[in-house]
């Protein structure tokens, strides 16, 4: 792709794109990282970035190979269509750097000496053999705090192993308890493992930061996706450890038949029935639909698992004649933990949501005047609200977006020396 560089911002087709403007009153303003992470991890700094941070996503020349994973904006596959990268990838400044090629590397380590984080998604030892991983860059910035993330850690005998989500929640135990009891493990829904994987980096990150402030050095963090799905295998291991039981898929069902999911006249609803048994019980008698559960013998807890199929029978029949809103609203009243599924619609639309204002309208001025509308594009908001600070969604950047206001503030380069750059083919 052509690259045509000024002083403040890039010009694509014609159209002049907005410069990044720093936010200097966030919370994590101030914080530099380096985001040289493809979609096993971009979620994590673009976590860092929500929240003020100065993240710089540093692509290949060309772009990211995670622009083409769909679906894409129109249903078109282009490199600046991606949903996925659209969505974690806000608020990121972006330049192109080669790695491979040496004056890429010299650049990279300029780069380091002056921040304060890196988040890499390579496999073990390759930025070794570049003399560009955390051993190396920490010789000349020994604040530095460099997150890997990667599918089964930097050491253990499956290290250089490939891997990716799916792989991820099968090696790690997820997969095997996820499905239906007649049926073969069922994948969760999503690139969970590379979500949870982020969450767990950004708080690495974000302590080894404070530990910083006391010892005055960075560290090394390593994290593997297999071991963060086994870290949120919640009961599974728990009952593994401690009860020397090896948990089974339950379809809609939970640990010890606690919770299950039920159909109503219009959808799902997700019911407990481990505690206030004679609540329900009552419920469902007040409405002529208790059959035989106010028999003594149901007061045994041990008898309800053991009889838990006849419990569903009963409970099916009766959640059948209600609406999700109707049995939601009065378990409300009546403290119990139950809830509706909701559609992907309903929760786009949920009331609630729209009313705590948690989408975001996003600008994507490079959209505009294409004859294309529209431009502007709700994301999801942050899940977390704080009394004096404010947030704001930029979209992702573009290809090499940044390259000139990025070179030329950090490293001081001219405009010649970008064009000599991006001739190389080093940006």
């Amino acid at each position: 792709m052509q690259r045509r560089f000024f002083a403040t911002l890039r010009v694509t087709g014609g159209r002049e794109l907005r410069p990044y403007v720093r936010r200097e009153h966030s919370l994590l303003a101030g914080l530099e990282i380096l985001d040289l992470a493809d979609e096993k991890a971009s979620f994590c700094s673009k976590l860092l970035a929500d929240l003020g941070a100065e993240v710089i996503k540093i692509e290949r020349p060309g772009g990211d190979a995670s622009r083409w994973i769909g679906p894409f904006w129109q249903n078109t596959p282009h490199p600046e269509r991606s949903l996925p990268f659209w969505h974690n990838n806000s608020n990121k400044l972006g330049i192109t750097l080669n790695l491979e090629k040496k004056d890429g590397q010299r650049i990279l380590r300029q780069l380091a000496s002056k921040t304060d984080v890196v988040i890499e998604t390579f496999p073990p030892r390759y930025l070794k053999k570049l003399e560009l991983d955390y051993e190396s860059l920490s010789q000349i910035n020994s604040r530095l705090i460099s997150a890997s993330v990667t599918g089964f850690g930097q050491s253990g005998p499956h290290k250089q192993y490939k891997s990716c989500d799916i792989i991820a929640s099968a090696t790690g135990g997820q997969m095997c308890v996820c499905g239906a009891p007649d049926t073969p493990p069922l994948k969760p829904y999503g690139e969970q493992s590379y979500y949870i994987a982020s969450l767990f980096a950004a708080i690495g990150i974000l302590i080894a930061l404070r530990e910083r402030k006391h010892s005055g050095k960075g560290q090394h963090i390593d994290i593997s996706l297999q071991e963060a799905v086994a870290a949120t295998l919640e009961h599974v291991l728990v009952r593994y450890f401690y009860d020397n039981v090896v948990s089974q898929r339950q379809g809609g069902s939970r640990q010890n038949n606690s919770f299950c999911l039920l159909p109503c006249k219009d959808g799902y609803i997700l019911l407990m029935i481990a505690r206030d048994w004679d609540i329900l019980v009552e419920w469902l008698d007040s409405e002529g639909m208790a059959s035989d559960l106010k028999e003594e013998k149901w007061q045994d807890e041990q008898y309800r698992r053991q009889h838990w199929n006849h419990i569903v029978d009963i409970l099916t029949y009766w959640t059948k004649t209600h609406t999700r809103a109707e049995l939601f609203k009065l378990a409300q009243l009546m403290h119990l933990p139950w809830a509706p599924v909701a559609s992907q619609e309903e929760a786009v639309n949920s009331t609630h949501l729209l009313a705590r204002n948690f989408f975001v309208s996003v600008e994507h001025p490079e959209l505009a005047n294409t004859g294309l509308t529209p431009h502007i594009y709700k994301y999801p908001g942050a899940p977390y609200k704080f009394s004096s600070s404010t947030m704001k969604l930029r979209r992702a950047p573009l290809i090499g977006e940044h390259n000139t206001q990025v070179y030329q503030e950090k490293l001081g380069l001219s405009i010649s020396d970008l064009e000599r750059l991006s001739a190389s083919k080093v940006i």
